[in-house]
């Protein structure tokens, strides 16, 4: 009787461990590019080992350096068999002498924690990410 309370403990635990070792979600590449219309598209490709629908990453937003959030992509589904993966949000509207954003990730465990981009817009490239701007006449 007791190993089999042992064995069903154990299952339990290994089971339960997988959420906790599946990690925060990290974005780990992010390519910002401006439309004609002054707002910007983005390209996020985040990091998460996904395990189902229990735990996986369902969103990633971008922030103002204060934590004023500015826009978000919902992902509506595990991504367990593509890892990393990329998503756009277009038409994201950066406020008038915003120059610094924050890309994070979120996932339905850990919530957020993971690796974020810090993007600097008034430079082309920096650490996991790279800038587009259109031209000025």
């Amino acid at each position: 009787m007791i190993n089999k309370i042992l064995i069903l403990c154990t299952v339990l635990l290994l089971g339960l461990s997988s959420f906790a070792f599946s990690g925060e979600a990290d974005v780990i590449n992010v390519v910002m590019s401006e439309s004609m219309d002054g707002t910007f598209n983005l390209d996020v490709t985040v990091k998460h080992a996904d395990t189902g629908w229990e735990h996986y990453a369902n969103w990633w937003r971008v922030t103002t350096v204060d934590g004023k959030e500015l826009g978000r992509r919902v992902l509506a589904h595990p991504h367990v068999n593509e890892q990393p993966f990329t998503r756009e949000l277009y038409d994201l509207k950066v406020p008038e002498g915003v120059s610094v954003v924050i890309v994070e990730a979120h996932d339905k465990v850990h919530e957020y924690g993971g690796k974020t981009v810090r993007v600097d817009m008034t430079k082309e490239q920096g650490e996991g990410y790279r800038v587009i701007m259109r031209k000025k006449k």
